[in-house]
């Protein structure tokens, strides 16, 4: 394994220390438990173990890792892939085709990840042998815990009769580790009290009465300006209230939370990482494990009942010894243990004006892998065919049969004429701009 070269592609200059310890470990232990904040780089720490066990001799799915989230899923997925290692990956969840993922499992991966329900029916279906999994790997196990994934996890399991590794991540500290895991007399990995992981945070408090919440919310929004802001609610009608008042506004922003379907969940999140949008409410489903990151300020609409919740919440910005700024609104009736009664208030008397312009749009693409289309060639497609500079272009995110491009914004209609009646490797292609 060549971990320079993999470090290179993932654009990393070298491994931290909780990486370090991880593969370290994983060299004379079979049985690891990685103990990390969010936001503090697990996904490669499992990854390069589980490479490392990888044979290139043996065929079908050699390690499997389980996410309590769809999103979490396709994060580890595109990390992967970005690693470049010659093996294949494939993911699997709930709201993705089945008849596409049964397609990719008739020529098996060499690892397979995916939320535990859906790797569980693919199981129960015999659509891949278990026989060669000698690795798997149970990230954010509390959320997944948290969530009821215990009964598929279980399963899913013991139906591997040849495992060898098995690692285990967290963050937070685990009491006990049920028994469904095999795992037995683990290495622990602790960082979960480094003080090189303590982000910088500033925590301010923002007083309004209940009914007028939104108001004030949306003028915090206005004040804050063109940074990136994260918004959680404890309910979902809170986050399409939200979205809605800030809409209307003109505020590009994004939902996320459980009712919604995945291809509105994964665009949001896609525009938010993309720079077409710089606000994304949401629910605690983004609290953990999602690649959001350059996140300047949290909002809390609504405080949680717990304070474990509240902190997952806050360890979506100052990541990377970076600096947030944590907001919290409450009523002059609400008190809670975790919120520190002297925290400062939030001036909010000024006349904010609300910005509503974006550095990127994105566009759609109607082509995707299924169509042998890749990043470069869309690449290509814009510098020659639409007449954009390689700065023009941002963030891009192939599907199986779509892709999504940010593009700056001050060259999008430009760009979308000069694209009409194009192709791209001979296909003609749709492009317009995403929906919301």
């Amino acid at each position: 394994m060549n971990t320079t070269k993999i470090l290179q592609n993932l654009h990393i200059d070298t491994l931290n220390p909780m990486q370090t310890n991880a593969l370290s470990a994983s060299e004379s232990k079979n049985n690891i438990i990685l103990l990390s904040p969010t936001g503090s780089g697990k996904t490669v720490a499992f990854l390069l173990p589980i490479l490392s066990k990888l044979n290139k001799e043996v065929n079908g799915v050699q390690a499997v890792i389980l996410a309590p989230s769809r999103e979490l899923a396709l994060q580890i997925e595109d990390v992967f892939k970005k690693m470049a290692t010659g093996f294949k990956i494939n993911s699997c969840y709930g709201g993705h085709s089945t008849k596409i993922e049964v397609n990719n499992l008739s020529s098996p991966p060499a690892v397979l990840v995916g939320t535990p329900g859906r790797i569980a029916f693919h199981i129960r279906e015999n659509n891949f042998s278990t026989n060669n999994v000698s690795s798997f790997v149970l990230d954010e196990f509390d959320k997944a815990l948290e969530m009821g994934f215990q009964n598929d996890m279980d399963f899913i399991i013991n139906s591997f009769k040849n495992v060898q590794f098995r690692m285990l991540t967290s963050a937070t500290n685990l009491k006990k580790i049920p028994d469904f895991t095999g795992i037995e007399n683990p290495e622990r990995i602790q960082f979960l009290k480094n003080e090189e992981s303590q982000p910088d945070l500033t925590y301010k408090k923002v007083i309004s009465k209940s009914e007028e919440k939104l108001e004030t919310v949306v003028k915090l929004v206005s004040k804050i300006g063109k940074e990136t802001v994260v918004i959680f609610c404890n309910h979902r009608d809170a986050v399409d209230r939200i979205s809605e008042a800030l809409t209307k506004k003109g505020v590009s922003n994004g939902s996320f939370h459980g009712g919604l379907e995945q291809a509105d969940r994964e665009r949001a999140l896609m525009k938010f990482r993309n720079k077409s949008s710089r606000v994304l409410i949401t629910t605690d489903l983004a609290a953990r494990g999602l690649d959001i990151p350059e996140i300047g300020h949290v909002i809390h609409y609504q405080i949680p009942d717990k304070e474990d919740a509240f902190i997952h919440r806050n360890g979506r910005t100052a990541r990377m010894k970076a600096k947030g700024i944590i907001y919290v609104m409450i009523t002059n009736e609400e008190h809670f243990d975790f919120i520190d009664p002297e925290m400062p208030l939030e001036d909010l008397s000024g006349n904010y004006k609300t910005e509503n312009a974006t550095d990127f749009k994105t566009i759609y693409i109607s082509a995707g892998k299924k169509d042998k289309v890749n990043k470069v060639d869309i690449v290509g497609y814009l510098i020659k065919t639409g007449g954009l500079n390689k700065e023009d272009i941002g963030l891009i995110e192939v599907k199986d049969t779509q892709a999504f491009v940010a593009i700056s914004s001050y060259k999008i209609k430009a760009l979308l004429a000069s694209l009409e009646n194009t192709k791209l490797k001979n296909k003609k292609v749709k492009i317009a701009l995403a929906r919301d």
